[in-house]
């Protein structure tokens, strides 16, 4: 007899989780405990669903590295009684969530499905429906007695994605994320179909699951323009205790070549200070020398951030400090894929 599969619903916040007084107008937090009132289709799923919620569930726009370490031993507290997790959170944030928790968590081999929605859960036009629905049936998808997924994913909108190369690109369409990168890994349509050969495999076998909760937020994101001053670099890379910076550039890498910035940035690296590449472009790739404007930052010892997303990037950094790595290997080992965040060869 097939086992049928226990899912965890885990509701940390967001629209998804909301439904509208109808007196009111007011939106209000939804009672999972009375899902199958709302959603009596999920009846019809071959699975157990059972749901926790965080204590105060929060506004996506809230979410901080303490939350995102509640979520994680919410999951590690879990991880053995059920098949696969659903994780509704508010989309604003969702990447950035969905992103380190694909690093927190180290030898993964069940799947963690991040959803949410456009519209409360109890509107009429609402896509929270179809995105929750499907979301566990991917949790649930199984062959040969192992999940078909075992990877942390976002799914929204009937494309499912690798969770650490999406970002949120449109506040009020139902198709709210992008993976501009990676190509999807499955799509919902008449049919759940699943691109397997893109797919993260676990090493079957391999080590345990390891939950790395160690994260070091003593980071900044700085944004080149056109423009800007010495000042407002020197500023930001003076910050006290000032660990990381993800430095966004324009096209494939490219940045100012006057001395002063040059001088600013090869200071900050000489005094332990990380500094990763990533473009503000919303795909491509970061390519340090292909342009004499970027030349010199490969020259000073920037970190190629490849076509990692500013929201996997910043997850990576957090994931990375918080191991206290030699700083001999940082730079090779942030360089390299380590959940598939960033493309292999570029």
């Amino acid at each position: 007899m097939t086992k049928i599969p226990k899912i965890l619903l885990i509701y940390t916040g967001g629209t998804i989780g909301m439904v509208k007084d109808f007196n009111t107008g007011v939106l209000k937090t939804f009672n999972f405990d009375k899902l199958l009132m709302h959603i009596p289709e999920i009846n019809l799923l071959n699975c157990d669903i059972d749901s926790i919620s965080f204590e105060e569930p929060i506004d996506s726009s809230n979410m901080n590295v303490s939350n995102w370490v509640i979520l994680a031993e919410i999951i590690e507290k879990n991880y053995y009684n059920f098949d696969g997790f659903v994780i509704l959170h508010g989309s604003d944030t969702m990447s950035y969530t969905a992103s380190v928790i694909s690093f927190m968590f180290e030898n993964l081999s069940k799947p963690i499905i991040f959803t949410g929605s456009q519209l409360p859960i109890g509107d009429l036009r609402t896509d929270a429906k179809e995105n929750l629905i499907t979301s566990i049936q991917i949790a649930s998808s199984q062959e040969h007695g192992q999940p078909v997924v075992s990877e942390v994913c976002l799914y929204f909108e009937y494309k499912l994605y690798r969770a650490n190369r999406t970002t949120k690109v449109n506040a009020e369409h139902f198709q709210a994320f992008y993976s501009p990168n990676f190509p999807p890994l499955g799509e919902s349509g008449v049919y759940l179909k699943f691109s397997k050969q893109l797919l993260f495999k676990p090493n079957i076998g391999s080590e345990l699951l390891k939950v790395r909760k160690t994260l070091d937020n003593n980071i900044a994101i700085l944004k080149i323009f056109p423009g800007i001053t010495k000042e407002v670099v020197a500023a930001i890379l003076s910050i006290e205790n000032l660990k990381g910076v993800i430095i966004e550039t324009y096209g494939s890498g490219n940045a100012p070549t006057e001395k002063w910035f040059v001088n600013l940035l090869e200071q900050a690296i000489s005094k332990g200070i990380y500094i990763v590449n990533v473009t503000q472009c919303t795909s491509g790739s970061v390519i340090l020398g292909h342009y004499e404007t970027s030349e010199h930052l490969k020259n000073i010892g920037i970190i190629n951030g490849k076509d990692i997303t500013t929201e996997s990037a910043l997850a990576k950094l957090m994931y990375l400090l918080g191991e206290n790595l030699p700083q001999s290997a940082f730079k090779a080992i942030f360089e390299k894929p380590l959940r598939g965040e960033m493309s292999e060869e570029l």
